[in-house]
């Protein structure tokens, strides 16, 4: 599973967050690691520099072998709890993929 991650211009992310991120990806997702590809993770602040509530963003693109991509977004106050929001809604909808491609 390759994981790509993409900020806006209001983010500079060191390494060690992004390896932060990366291990708690592969960890969440990896009773998936068979069915996906490739992941990316896209990391925008909603309003910029200004201060606000549920302003940090976070987008998951999944790429599934054989089948279109599945997208999820989460808001959060902090970055950390926008991935966790968001990782929370993809692995929801990735039960659903590989449950019914186990059923077909």
């Amino acid at each position: 599973m390759t994981i790509q991650l993409n900020t806006d211009k209001n983010l500079t992310i060191h390494q060690e967050y992004e390896d932060k991120i990366n291990t708690q990806i592969t960890e969440a997702l990896s009773r998936f690691s068979y069915l996906i590809t490739r992941l990316e993770v896209h990391l925008s602040d909603e309003n910029g520099s200004k201060d606000g509530l549920e302003d940090k963003r976070c987008l998951l693109e999944v790429r599934i072998t054989g089948k279109e991509p599945i997208a999820v977004t989460n808001l959060g106050n902090t970055y950390d709890l926008a991935i966790t929001g968001a990782l929370t809604k993809l692995k929801s909808k990735l039960e659903t993929v590989a449950g019914k491609m186990k059923a077909h």
